[in-house]
């Protein structure tokens, strides 16, 4: 029964630190994924709206891209960005076949996804695109 209650007593601590750090804006736009499945909407943050960038190190608009989206989240308090990295670890080149980039059928990359503060889904794929460039010149 002792340590059912010390299980229980951790989990709930960890729950909360977890709930803690998803509905704080970091300074920087989190990484997440790194080719695993991921359940983005864990990453929402209440009263926020939260821009999901589908990303790969070895694609070119996407590394083109990651400066504006960089001050975006830098210089809007009402912005998050997250950054949905589709390659694992160990695989060099775009990784198509990784569980997350299979998990949100992605077939080209910059890929969007925009949640509004309320946690509901805005837009997504090319919608997603011009909603977030168009922030960029604001």
């Amino acid at each position: 029964m002792k340590r059912l209650l010390c299980l229980l007593a951790f989990t709930t601590l960890l729950f909360s630190a977890t709930q803690a750090v998803a509905s704080a804006k970091a300074a920087k736009p989190q990484r997440i994924a790194f080719g695993q499945e991921v359940d983005i909407t864990q990453y929402l943050v209440p009263g926020k709206t939260v821009v999901f960038d589908f990303t790969s190190d070895f694609c070119p608009p996407c590394r083109a891209i990651n400066p504006h989206l960089d001050k975006l989240h830098a210089n809007r308090d009402d912005v998050v960005v997250v950054k949905i990295d589709i390659n694992r670890p160990d695989v060099r080149g775009i990784d198509w076949n990784s569980p997350v980039a299979q998990q949100y059928n992605m077939r080209s990359i910059p890929y969007f996804k925009v949640f509004g503060p309320d946690g509901t889904q805005l837009a997504d794929g090319q919608e997603a695109r011009q909603m977030v460039t168009a922030w960029f010149e604001e």
